[in-house]
């Protein structure tokens, strides 16, 4: 299964090298059973959205160790691919950036020949790959802005149509400006989890440690001595007891300042639930959690 990975420490901007490559069960390591894609994107100073994206396995990737470890952002959005729609090829590898936002979505969403027709042939000349992740970043992107710029309600308008019109197994996304990141777990097949880490941690003045089983530290992050962070992610990365998982349907948003909200968007199962025996080959192995 794709792994999704999201923080946001705005307004003050952070380093994620723990959750990336440090953490027991770091973006790194789940690269090992998901090796068909690497991506990783930020914002720069001016709150430019960058993105490194290799169509490689993130722990044979020197680039990418590099990134994690002396990036410095807002927000981040990560992604480590196992291929389900299109080829093993950088145009398919998350995140997506469009309009200043980034996007990474683990799940499988078919008929795409009717989220094409929905979308129209202009949004179709902007989509550089064949999945259906980049498919579905346009409808959202395209719905953000016929609600004026309301993200929130952008993403709602986009994730119901398609609950509603296509066979979807899952629609698990993220989606992150300089400022804010949302999160969105539909419906409950895949799941992911949230963890809000004050300044300082639980104390209120200490970085980010992480002691091994003999007791011997191993990870220092001082940034999150001033910083708090949250962190959206498909699995658990630590032992941290704050870990929780979205309910399905849950659409979360963390505003600018740490603020977090949540909101049911989509209450009811999908009109055209895909169960993984519908699946075709790849798409299902995709799908596998270990």
């Amino acid at each position: 299964m794709c792994r999704l990975f999201g923080l946001i420490s705005a307004p003050r901007a952070t380093r994620a090298t723990f959750w990336l490559l440090d953490a027991p069960d770091s973006l790194d390591e789940q690269s090992h059973q998901n090796p068909d894609g690497t991506g990783l994107g930020y914002f720069d100073s001016r709150g430019q959205p960058e993105v490194f994206r290799q169509p490689i396995a993130a722990w044979q990737d020197r680039q990418f160790a590099a990134q994690a470890r002396h990036t410095r952002s807002t927000a981040f959005v990560a992604h480590v691919r196992h291929a389900s729609t299109g080829e093993i090829a950088v145009p398919n590898t998350h995140p997506f950036e469009r309009s200043g936002r980034l996007f990474a979505h683990n799940g499988v969403i078919e008929g795409l020949d009717v989220l094409e027709r929905h979308l129209g042939a202009a949004a179709m000349a902007d989509i550089g790959g064949a999945t259906d992740s980049e498919r579905l970043f346009a409808l959202v992107d395209r719905e953000i802005d016929n609600a004026g710029g309301d993200v929130t309600r952008g993403i709602t308008t986009a994730v119901r149509w398609v609950a509603g019109a296509l066979p979807l197994y899952s629609i698990n996304l993220l989606l992150a400006t300089a400022t804010d990141l949302w999160a969105l777990r539909y419906p409950d097949t895949n799941r992911l989890y949230l963890l809000r880490r004050p300044a300082g941690g639980q104390h209120g003045d200490r970085a980010l440690h992480h002691a091994d089983a003999t007791g011997a530290t191993r990870v220092h992050a001082p940034d999150l001595t001033v910083a708090p962070a949250v962190v959206v992610a498909s699995e658990p990365m630590d032992e941290h007891p704050g870990w929780r998982t979205l309910a399905s349907g849950e659409l979360l948003h963390v505003g600018a300042h740490g603020e977090v909200t949540s909101t049911i968007v989509l209450p009811d199962p999908p009109a055209h639930p895909l169960a993984l025996t519908d699946l075709r080959p790849a798409a299902a192995a995709s799908q596998h959690t270990l």
